[in-house]
């Protein structure tokens, strides 16, 4: 086991350690290398970050440009070019018809952090501060800033933190709209925005179109804003550029991150729909937040090399290849008998999972199982009574028989470890 060190790392025990075959040293492709001299094929695109591949050449050459030839400009008070053409490619690419401005912003967290103060500052100044309810879905993933920490539907400790919740609400995803339809008759007055992931990262349960079609049609009705975090679902996850793209109406802000720079820089961006974008113009309003990181020229020069590698792998046709192979598989797997139900949608799988009793399996199940699968050489994803794979897209046939072995060697130790 390696002795302790200074680093702190996320969402475990803070005594935990870790041997050399856990800590990484190297990422090429979508294999990751170890400090054992290992290597592991990452079906998770690096937590959702990585879906072209880690060390992507055109990404990192221009992110490398974008250091010598600036290494830092601000966009506080001011813009600079590449953040200008950066904001422009994203509307471009996710339909000026429905999306107006850019905000930059530094990650998935604080982006929603910032679409909560979008839509209550939207509210507020036209009047009506009393829209200051943010709606959420329970199981959601937001991030966990202070704001999105509240919005997340997950218990992650928010009592411990004193996260306030007051002015939040959490509502289910699976009854087709039926608890949000009755929290806005008691309190549609006062709901700034509602906020979903198309596909919760949680578990991997995709929206049902019952539930979409209630909620634009609830939005049309008390006219609260729709906020759409597509952290994890988009450029090309579900097999369109955004997951959202197939919904009848846009929503009021696009919130992305995680393969917005192909995992090369911290950043974010929220999408704002002309609606919101020019009230705030009219108004003569001054949106109040600013992150010092946003919106970087290297962050910038990663958006617009990310795009241009999207169209050059024709994005969308790929990933829909790439899903049918995938849920091919699923199913295979769900006919053994050991994996209860496949979510998700596109290349965004989840794969629930019982004990040898039948229960759902646990979490400390789950994290064995997880474990298992990378003991045969594949990093898989722990959910709730589930495991998740989010594989890059330039997954080929080896890749993927690679892990339909490893994920079959895992599943076989489901009874094992629930005896």
């Amino acid at each position: 086991m390696t002795g302790p060190h200074a680093l702190w790392t996320s969402m475990l025990p803070a005594d935990t350690t870790f041997s050399p075959s856990q800590v990484a040293v190297a990422a090429t492709g979508h294999r990751i290398a170890f400090a054992d001299g290992s290597t592991r094929l990452c079906a998770t695109s690096g937590l959702w970050n990585v879906p072209l591949g880690f060390g992507n050449p055109a990404v990192a050459e221009a992110v490398s440009k974008a250091a010598r030839d600036a290494s830092y400009l601000s966009l506080f008070r001011a813009p600079h070019r590449q953040a200008e053409e950066a904001a422009d490619a994203l509307i471009d690419l996710a339909n000026p018809e429905r999306y107006a401005r850019v905000v930059f912003s530094t990650s998935g967290g604080a982006a929603n952090d910032a679409a909560m103060k979008l839509a209550r500052q939207y509210w507020a100044q036209h009047g009506t501060a009393s829209r200051s309810l943010i709606v959420g879905l329970r199981g959601s993933y937001h991030g966990t800033m202070y704001g999105s920490h509240a919005l997340s539907g997950d218990d992650l400790l928010q009592s411990a933190y004193a996260v306030d919740r007051r002015s939040v609400r959490h509502v289910a995803h699976d009854d087709d709209g039926e608890e949000l339809s009755a929290l806005l008759q008691r309190e549609g007055d006062r709901v700034a925005a509602v906020v979903v992931e198309p596909v919760l990262g949680t578990g991997a349960h995709a929206l049902a179109p019952a539930f979409i079609r209630r909620l634009l049609a609830l939005r049309e009705h008390y006219g609260f804003l729709l906020v759409a975090d597509e952290v994890a679902t988009g450029f090309g996850r579900t097999g369109r550029i955004f997951a959202t793209d197939d919904w009848a109406a846009a929503p009021d802000v696009l919130i992305l991150s995680k393969a917005l720079t192909n995992g090369a820089m911290g950043a974010a961006a929220l999408l704002v729909c002309p609606r919101i974008a020019s009230a705030f113009v009219r108004g003569g309003w001054t949106f109040v937040h600013g992150e010092t990181q946003a919106g970087t020229p290297a962050c910038a020069a990663a958006i617009l090399a990310v795009i241009a590698e999207l169209h050059r792998i024709e994005v969308e046709s790929t990933t829909q290849a790439l899903a049918a192979e995938l849920l091919r598989l699923a199913m295979l797997w769900k006919a053994e008998g050991v994996v209860t139900e496949v979510t998700g949608s596109g290349c965004f799988l989840g794969l629930g999972l019982r004990a040898a009793d039948g229960s759902p399996l646990s979490g400390s199940h789950v994290l064995q199982i997880v474990s298992a699968i990378a003991d045969d050489g594949v990093l898989v994803h722990p959910g709730p009574s589930s495991i998740e794979l989010i594989p890059g897209y330039g997954f080929g046939p080896e890749d993927l028989l690679e892990t339909d072995r490893a994920v079959r060697a895992g599943l076989a130790r489901i009874r094992e470890v629930t005896a």
